[in-house]
């Protein structure tokens, strides 16, 4: 109980700490950021527009092949 006091009054410190974070640190996190973003909605692309491509391609071709054996049929 005791460590767990002092850990959360060490790591809720609200003094001042002077560390400098330069562009290319910011710049490296933007990119993570960005990547994970672009990698969950690609992620969602590939999961939903691909099956849904599929069926309509399949319904086409169902539709294609119904109406050339009506036309054979005549």
């Amino acid at each position: 109980m005791i460590n767990a006091v002092i850990y959360i009054s060490l790591s809720i410190n609200f003094s001042q700490y002077f560390s400098y974070i330069g562009p290319g640190m910011g710049g490296g996190v933007i990119a993570a950021i960005f990547g994970i973003i672009a990698a969950f909605f690609l992620g969602l692309w590939g999961i939903l527009y691909y099956p849904i491509k599929r069926a309509f391609k399949n319904k086409k071709t169902k539709q294609m092949l119904s109406k050339n054996d009506k036309q054979k049929g005549k």
